[in-house]
């Protein structure tokens, strides 16, 4: 249930800084080619330098056609982790239909873009990993977050979508959402996690092609258990099979 570097290219979107840089760093360190998507080529030589296996591909994941043509020359993709995002910070009344429109671009439509792109090859081979980099912040907006929250929910909607078409046909191509929480990266805070180690942690969720990760929701290093009613509930009390979640180090086992 592991994926190895002769199952494909691994491909992270937002491969230029934080996050995305760290997890490309982390794939390359244990034997993987990566192919890294980033808007500034600079940024990217930046993630490269020094690396085995990496390779830079400027473009912009909001344009469906260039997208298509860097899939296009990548070969068979094991996995694709959907990282790039943008967070403008800006009040509702300061934003206009095309700002609002151009963080959705990014936010959502890079992830239906990569997908799409990556599914091509996944679907070929009967297999594969997307792993999708999400937030709860459609759950709780703050201020001068309207564009950022709405994308970012979406994208979580989108998830489930993609799961609804394709899980019963292709059960071994495995989709689900991963909140890093905040960390210590330009879109982070100071005192956040330190993007290295929460690589680690997205990296072994990525590597994992458990059918039972169909759909699961992990936060930093836990998975987030869906809400049980209170029937449920009571129906696990009594059977005593309350499900435990999960922790990162039990996808290594």
């Amino acid at each position: 249930m592991r994926i190895t570097p002769e199952d494909g290219v691994i491909v992270v979107t937002g491969a230029g800084s934080g996050l995305g840089r760290s997890m490309a760093r982390a794939f390359c360190a244990r034997g993987f080619r990566v192919a890294g998507l980033g808007r500034r080529p600079e940024a990217l030589e930046q993630t490269g330098s020094g690396l085995e296996g990496f390779r830079a591909h400027p473009v912009d994941v909001a344009d469906a056609q260039a997208v298509r043509e860097v899939f296009a020359v990548l070969g068979p993709v094991a996995v694709l982790v959907n990282n790039a995002a943008v967070y403008p910070h800006r009040d509702f009344l300061e934003e206009t239909g095309e700002s609002f429109a151009a963080t959705m671009g990014i936010n959502l439509g890079g992830v239906v873009n990569c997908s799409r792109a990556a599914l091509t090859t996944m679907v070929d081979a009967g297999q594969g990993r997307i792993l999708n980099v999400a937030t709860f912040a459609d759950l709780n907006p703050l201020p001068t977050s309207a564009a950022y929250s709405v994308s970012k929910g979406a994208a979580r909607i989108l998830t489930r979508a993609l799961i609804a078409d394709l899980a019963d046909r292709f059960p071994d191509i495995v989709i689900s959402d991963w909140m890093p929480g905040m960390l210590a990266t330009q879109m982070g805070i100071p005192e956040g996690t330190d993007p290295d180690v929460s690589a680690e942690w997205g990296v072994a969720q990525a590597l994992s092609r458990d059918p039972s990760l169909m759909g699961a929701v992990f936060e930093m290093d836990r998975e987030i258990l869906p809400p049980r009613s209170l029937k449920g509930r009571v129906k696990d009390l009594l059977l005593m099979q309350r499900r435990k979640a999960r922790h990162i180090a039990d996808l290594s086992q």
